[in-house]
């Protein structure tokens, strides 16, 4: 409780301390596994806003650097109970977090001891928590955002909602990539990618959150990132619908194969590069997401195949899956923005994800208009900015 909160807040010296010895095994044998390439930072302070399990996941890598962490959940009890027993009485509820990390309500303190922050809100929630916090986050902190998707009031994707919120004197980071929180937690190798601008951020980033478990590759194309965070969801949604309606390999290969050249579409008309969606942020997630078991989106997308409605599956579930609510903000973007003719042949799976989230037609329907579709040259738009 207080006596922890007092011991640890602001002493990222003593933290470290905490999280090196929390590297130690479970019989108090240190584990053998060798960083060279990653010194430990010293004096850094990591901020993650959001308690759910990617956060979760990404303040685990960071207390095994021996990097000082704070998570700010919303509610104090919870914060005292992750304290005492290490791990979330929800999320992940199974794994042992790293002891050192550190766990708040207060935002206030949290935020003005950081030296980085990663944002973790779901899309949905971003602009009214920013809103909340935002005088609380010191002038020019990075702001490493986790969260991915489109804002469904402004059909804007987060490198625009987080810039827009917290202004244009401070660096961006976008973390994307084929990473399933409760693997990352459980030390599995994974691999990422962060996007920013700033080329020196993103390299102080990757050193940060590298490990031999943990891979953070580095890009300046957020925009690309941003798309194939926010589209592998929706296609993950139409992997699940296949599945439930019992269609086979063949069937789903071909979905997710189509699905892809949908999403680069989409980068390319929104300013980023189509080669981009050829790596983690793109094949890769989406290959994780579609056919992987632990994908909240493929498991919704499975029930609604299966004949379960919408409203009972958003009822019985606590985990936010962000597909959902992306799939109709970015059918409602593509036609906003993508003035080419005859935009439905386009974006056929993303159109038709949305109209069954819309109850405007079913899985078995929306399957049958992709397959009635013309025909024509699979590549005649491939190459459109190479």
């Amino acid at each position: 409780g207080s006596e922890r909160m007092v011991e640890m807040r602001g002493s990222a010296p003593r933290r470290t301390a905490v999280a090196m010895e929390a590297i130690r095994g479970r019989r108090g044998q240190l584990q053998t596994k060798r960083m060279p390439d990653y010194p430990m930072p010293v004096g850094q302070q990591f901020c993650v806003l959001g308690g759910g399990s990617f956060g979760l996941g990404i303040a685990q890598v960071l207390a095994n650097k021996g990097i000082a962490v704070t998570v700010v959940v919303r509610k104090e009890e919870l914060a005292k109970f992750m304290n005492e027993e290490h791990r979330h009485p929800r999320y992940l509820s199974d794994l042992t977090l790293n002891p050192s990390i550190f766990y708040t309500a207060d935002y206030k303190t949290a935020l003005q001891e950081a030296t980085y922050i990663v944002h973790a809100v779901p899309v949905q929630f971003t602009r009214d928590f920013l809103k909340k916090v935002r005088k609380h986050i010191p002038p020019g902190t990075p702001v490493m955002c986790i969260s991915k998707g489109v804002e469904t009031k402004s059909l804007s994707l987060m490198c625009e909602v987080i810039e827009d919120l917290l202004g244009d004197q401070r660096s961006y980071a976008y973390l994307s990539g084929p990473s399933f929180a409760r693997e990352i937690v459980e030390g599995m190798a994974t691999a990422v990618v962060v996007a920013s601008e700033d080329q020196a951020l993103a390299s102080d980033l990757s050193k940060f959150l590298s490990s031999e478990d943990f891979r953070v590759f580095t890009t300046t194309d957020v925009v690309g990132v941003e798309v194939g965070g926010a589209v592998k969801n929706v296609l993950a949604l139409a992997a699940g619908m296949s599945d439930g309606l019992g269609l086979g390999s063949n069937a789903l290969a071909a979905l997710v194969t189509r699905g892809l050249v949908e999403m680069r579409r989409v980068s390319t008309f929104l300013g980023g590069r189509s080669s981009t969606l050829s790596g983690l942020s793109g094949c890769g997630d989406t290959f994780l997401t579609c056919f992987g078991p632990l994908s909240r989106n493929r498991n919704f997308g499975l029930r609604l195949g299966k004949g379960e409605r919408l409203k009972d599956i958003l009822e019985s579930t606590t985990e936010v899956a962000e597909g959902v609510e992306t799939a109709m903000a970015l059918a409602k973007l593509i036609k906003k923005s993508d003035k080419s003719f005859r935009c439905d042949l386009k974006y056929p799976i993303i159109f038709g994800v949305a109209q069954v989230l819309e109850g405007k037609m079913t899985p078995e329907q929306g399957l049958n208009q992709i397959m009635t579709m013309p025909l024509r040259n699979e590549a005649y738009d491939f190459d459109f900015d190479e």
